[in-house]
């Protein structure tokens, strides 16, 4: 499960006759990962041609793209009745998609003429809204052939400026609230000095529209025919919707069965092909060869010749040994319908390759877990199942898939640490200990209990399933939670260097994996039998003399750890010994676990202490609830929301740092069959 499926070479030679009813055979099985072929390879053989009828299928593909685009029609988000794939043939070969192209064509072209027609009316209203507000007529800012005519928006006053000129006619409107708008008639001759004072207000030039009269009256007559031409396009966009609800159906049909027309067409520039033959070479999943075969058979009979080339193995001699474009196997990853939905965490890493483990399904044990174990708590658990649950019925994508995925049953994880281990709810827990009930009776507590607040007594059960008298509390249990977090880490660590060391064991044998992996393990394990003896002895009071259980845990550790270096010396050298520190801070990084549930539980004693504690007591009543809740609604949510980031990306980052870094290459090529996937077409049974 956590190895990729083994792969298979096979090699299918057929009549180039044939070669359309090959391609299809080979596209129905969903099995087959094409190796491109290379110009001379192979002697007698070069790359095939492009099929007669993908130059027209791939025109015809273009127009249906365009018509989408047009209409606003996305395939993905189309939820229309699947097409019988002889209809929608028919359809296009009757030039179906012209006429629907031509349709859709006039329309839009009316459209975009009364669109124009709309932003050139509007441009209009823009100026003469302007213009109204100088007394002149519209005609008479034109037709002189001794007079320049200046109009135009300015951005400060330029009255002053302007009454230099004594042989200037300016009509000026400007208050500070409004653009101000200017109109200069001068002699030609002043015409660049007057230029050059405008633009010292910001002056832009108005286009004044053609016509005559006062500029109010053409005014309210520009602003009739936007409204006429707004409700023609209106029109115009009905008919667009119209035309949508029409097409869509036979668009999305035709946009699938041409791409997968066009991908068949362009299958021959991917194999060998001479005079009279093909020959395919393809990667097919060692479970499904014979079933490749039989079913190529069915499809051909004798017109083709199946063979069995390899069983690729997991040992990297193979790969190395092989021709070049044989060498990388292909990924095809076997996850099961849990593991698959970590595929993508690994993903943003690399594809694994062929000869290594699979880290989805590790991921997908352990960042749940670890995820519950920094949230650990009932009440933000509930909004994150559901939340995961939601994500994983209505979520398509493989992203949004792996974050409800790590929402839910981080949400499990959360809900079983935060009910069984630490025993609270919104950063209450659930019983009242013996030692904040006598805080509570004395009035000095700062913490508060549900049973507390709602003055109640849970039942023996209830309290029997959570440890100790209250549960594990977040922020005074802090060196238990730590020791906790560091064993985890040690367990994680201890993984990674296991599939290390198988993953060498494969690709290299079992003397290179005990040097190259092996020794780690033995100094991992060793490193963490002497620190822990260090913790014994300088952590306990008073110190305790180096003699026997003591003793012989520091003899067991160093001989480990001794042991390890000897191992990892040949291929690592002095970084055997350089490395030793960074054992104990990968362990170490693992107490965020802790960090991380300490933090969000002393905020929620913050948000709980403000609104229950001192707004209650202070004002009281009716009053304390109205100030209270608002202050411990949103502080909640905050933490959630924070929960989320914090034990989300720290959760990954452990997975990506310090697990993977361990084992993990990747630089696989994922496989990829070639496959029929139809949304908007079927096949109806009287058509195969």
């Amino acid at each position: 499960m956590l190895m990729s499926e083994s792969m298979s070479r096979i090699v299918i030679v057929g009549n180039k006759s044939r070669l359309d009813e090959a391609i299809n055979a080979l596209y129905s099985l969903d099995a087959v990962h094409l190796i491109d072929h290379t110009n001379g390879a192979d002697e007698g053989f070069a790359i095939g041609a492009s099929r007669p009828y993908s130059p027209k299928a791939s025109e015809r593909l273009l127009k249906v793209k365009a018509a989408e685009k047009e209409l606003g029609i996305n395939p993905k988000k189309t939820k229309s009745e699947p097409i019988s794939v002889k209809d929608i043939d028919v359809q296009i070969s009757s030039d179906g998609i012209e006429s629907v192209e031509a349709e859709i064509l006039s329309v839009i072209e009316e459209k975009n003429r009364i669109a124009q027609n709309v932003s050139d009316l509007k441009a209009k209203e823009a100026s003469l809204k302007l213009l109204c507000k100088l007394p002149i007529n519209i005609e008479l800012y034109r037709g002189y052939e001794s007079i320049a005519v200046f109009v135009g928006s300015v951005k400060s006053d330029p009255t002053e400026v302007l009454s230099a000129f004594t042989n200037a006619e300016t009509f000026i409107s400007f208050h500070k609230k409004e653009q101000g708008v200017v109109a200069v008639f001068v002699k030609k001759a002043d015409k660049e000095k007057i230029s050059t004072a405008l633009s010292d207000y910001g002056y832009t030039e108005i286009a004044v529209p053609e016509g005559a009269g006062n500029p109010s009256e053409l005014l309210a007559t520009t602003v009739a025919e936007i409204s006429v031409e707004e409700a023609a396009l209106e029109e115009m966009n009905a008919k667009i919707k119209s035309l949508s609800e029409k097409h869509e159906s036979f668009l999305v049909a035709s946009d699938e069965e041409l791409s997968l027309t066009v991908k068949k067409g362009e299958t021959p520039l991917r194999i060998a092909t001479s005079e009279f033959s093909y020959v395919v070479d393809a990667w097919v999943p060692t479970a499904r060869v014979a079933e490749v075969e039989k079913g190529l058979s069915a499809s051909l009979g004798n017109s083709v010749y199946v063979e069995l080339q390899e069983n690729r193995g997991r040992n990297l001699k193979e790969e190395e040994e092989a021709e070049g474009r044989f060498k990388k196997t292909p990924t095809k990853s076997n996850n099961g319908n849990y593991g698959k939905h970590f595929e993508y965490p690994t993903s943003l890493v690399s594809v694994p390759k062929y000869q290594e483990v699979d880290p989805s399904t590790i991921i997908g044990v352990f960042l749940p877990f670890f995820f519950g174990f920094m949230v650990g708590d009932v009440g933000y658990a509930i909004p994150f199942i559901i939340l995961g649950a939601y994500g994983l019925k209505v979520a398509k994508s493989k992203e949004f898939q792996g974050i409800a995925t790590v929402l839910f049953f981080g949400g499990i994880w959360a809900f079983i640490f935060g009910m069984f281990f630490f025993g609270e709810m919104l950063g209450m827990h659930f019983i009242t200990d013996g030692e904040l009930a006598a805080e509570i009776a004395a009035g000095t507590n700062t913490t508060v209990t549900w049973e507390y607040l709602l003055n109640i007594k849970l039942p023996e059960w209830f309290c029997g399933i959570i440890p100790g008298e209250a549960g594990v509390s977040k922020l005074h249990a802090v060196t238990f939670l730590l020791k906790v977090s560091v064993y985890m880490g040690i367990v994680h660590l201890l993984l990674a260097y296991v599939v290390g060391f198988f993953n060498v064991k494969m690709q290299h044998g079992v003397k290179a994996a005990m040097f190259e992996k092996g020794g780690w393990i033995f100094t991992f394990i060793g490193m963490v039998v002497v620190c822990y003896a260090m913790t014994e002895l300088l952590f306990t009071t008073p110190m305790p003399a180096v003699e026997g259980e003591l003793l012989y845990t520091f003899v067991i550790g160093f001989v480990l750890l001794i042991t390890g270096i000897a191992l990892c010396w040949k291929t690592e050298k002095a970084q055997a010994i350089l490395e030793l520190p960074g054992i104990v801070g990968n362990i170490l990084s693992y107490t965020r676990l802790a960090a991380i549930g300490m933090s969000k539980a002393g905020m929620a004693l913050a948000f709980n202490y403000i609104s229950i504690i001192m707004i209650g007591a202070g004002i009281g009543g009716m009053m304390g609830v109205i100030a209270g809740f608002p202050v411990f609604l949103i502080g909640h949510l905050m933490i959630w929301v924070l929960a989320i980031l914090s034990a989300g990306l720290h959760g990954l980052r452990l997975q990506y740092v310090e697990m993977m870094n361990k084992f993990f290459v990747g630089g696989g090529q994922e496989y990829d069959p070639l496959t029929v996937k139809r949304k908007h077409t079927k096949i109806v049974e009287t058509e195969v």
